[in-house]
């Protein structure tokens, strides 16, 4: 199999996955709407989304350091799929929650190990990561479409129908593990990491990733109802917003894989976090139709790092490759569903446009951290991140190690030629 064909069909099924977390914040109304739930009724619901996948992931992460576990691709995609297929079922907010939790874990399991894989397949290349990204970015993006097409003909009983993108993704996956597992068969082996772990910038980089989570699962958590504030009740203008605020996040996930081809990558993020700032403002002060602009510029400064801070992650500790995959795709991005539930105290007790105030400063920090982060040495090859996807557990080094791929050339390869580009 091809390495553009690999990456194609790991970044559309990244995107049947993410799809589950995109449907989290667009249920929100429907929630409100069928059931009479609160501001804080409903972050909760985001909350349970959220927190088993924050603490799961890094422990997920942690065992596909040891054992391979490529199984937790399709087994994860499943779970978050029937999570929310099941969660509009009950009227009891107690099973609610149980169900998008199951959802969360799904999404948890699935993350770590994808990382590894698809930078196995993408050879080290930036710009194939960031279409990698692109995936889970479209997901968020439909995931409003797809809520709205299903659950506002038929109510929240028509939920079972959302499981289908799953099924979609576990078919998309199987054969790029087949075809990865076949490679290795041939004699691909493992090498041992050269360098040693950065822990310290491992976990500035870390919290700056928490700031930008906060601000992002806050923003997906209420700019659907702040939107249709903002703009006189207006039906479409909730799923609209959040539409704009997904779909965003795949554009500066594009851009971020191709800057990052110029300039370095902590270089990269720090000017996108410190563009965020204003972005953030604009969403929650400017009125009326421009709303939407600040909401696009919003997401695209928020994931331009996106894939550029999974790759950081994973070269400051080239040893614990899953654990730094785990943490920044995973732990710091769901944790900012903890935030969520203050959000909607504080915008219960006074207005939402007071409550998402705060989330100007939150890039301004992030800002901040990038400030003293190194950019470091590739230290990654691709046969280092490939522990036998038929056996756990590291292997012998080689006599020599092998050179890892030139980025252009990978880009070259994973760039499509025409109109069929992924």
């Amino acid at each position: 199999m091809q390495r553009n064909t690999s990456i194609t069909l790991l970044s559309v099924g990244h995107a049947c996955v993410d799809v589950y977390q995109g449907a989290v914040a667009s249920l929100v109304p429907f929630f409100v709407a069928e059931r009479a739930y609160s501001y804080a009724a409903v972050s909760g619901i985001v909350l349970a989304a959220s927190l088993l996948s924050s603490v799961a992931q890094p422990v997920f992460g942690a065992l596909t350091d040891r054992w391979a576990m490529p199984w937790l691709l399709p087994v994860g995609t499943l779970l978050g799929g029937l999570g929310i297929a099941l969660s509009g079922l009950s009227g009891s907010y107690g099973l609610t929650l149980a169900f998008v939790a199951i959802s969360g874990v799904g999404v948890a399991a699935y993350h770590p190990e994808s990382a590894r894989v698809a930078r196995l397949a993408s050879q080290g290349s930036h710009s194939a990561m960031s279409w990698f990204s692109v995936g889970g970015n479209l997901g968020f993006a439909l995931a409003p479409l797809m809520v709205a097409a299903v659950v506002a003909t038929g109510g929240l009983r028509l939920t079972p129908l959302l499981a289908l993108p799953a099924l979609a993704g576990i078919a998309l996956c199987l054969p790029v593990l087949h075809a990865l597992g076949r490679r290795q068969a041939a004699g691909a082996g493992t090498a041992i990491p050269a360098g040693g772990d950065d822990r310290a910038s491992f976990v500035k980089l870390s919290l700056a990733v928490v700031c930008r989570s906060i601000v992002f699962v806050g923003l997906s958590a209420f700019i659907s109802l702040y939107a249709t504030q903002r703009l006189h009740g207006s039906a479409a203008a909730g799923p609209a917003a959040l539409f704009v605020l997904y779909l965003g996040g795949a554009i500066g996930s594009v851009l971020g894989g191709s800057l990052a081809n110029r300039w370095d990558r902590v270089t990269v993020c720090r000017w996108s976090y410190l563009i965020s700032v204003g972005a953030v403002a604009g969403v929650v002060f400017v009125p009326g139709p421009a709303l939407y602009l600040f909401v696009a510029l919003t997401s695209a400064g928020l994931y331009v790092p996106f894939s550029l801070q999974v790759t950081l992650g994973q070269d400051y500790l080239p040893s614990r490759v899953g654990t730094a995959s785990g943490i920044t795709l995973g732990l710091t991005v769901s944790i900012g569903g903890l935030a969520s539930p203050a959000i909607g105290s504080i915008a219960d007790a006074t207005s939402l446009r007071t409550a998402l105030a705060p989330l100007i400063l939150l890039p301004a920090l992030s800002w901040l951290f990038f400030r003293t982060l190194p950019e470091p040495s590739p230290k990654l090859s691709t046969s280092t991140l490939s522990t036998s996807l038929e056996q756990g557990g590291p292997s012998s080094p080689r006599p020599g190690p092998a050179a890892p791929p030139k980025a252009a050339d990978a880009d070259a390869a994973l760039a499509p030629a025409g109109p069929d580009r992924p």
